[in-house]
């Protein structure tokens, strides 16, 4: 299978613990079997690649949800 865009680039505004926000873009997309969260700065720097559980590939209301979990408590740990 080939590589296939679900949601393109979107930029997003995450609520941070101490209150500040981060301005950040995301997208999905599918490689094979797999489907993934790719997260960067809004200036094209990348920050982190997740691969979605298999309840949440298609839930695009959790895509939000996982970029929140994953700047929160990922990169900034």
């Amino acid at each position: 299978m080939e590589r296939a865009t679900i949601q393109d680039w979107t930029l997003s505004k995450v609520p941070m613990k101490v209150g500040d926000y981060r301005e950040v873009e995301y997208r999905v997309y599918r490689d094979g079997d797999k489907h993934y969260q790719e997260i960067r700065e809004s200036g094209g720097l990348p920050i982190h690649t997740l691969e979605l559980p298999l309840g949440m590939k298609l839930d695009r209301g959790s895509y939000e949800v996982l970029l929140r979990y994953v700047l929160v408590d990922v990169v900034a740990a």
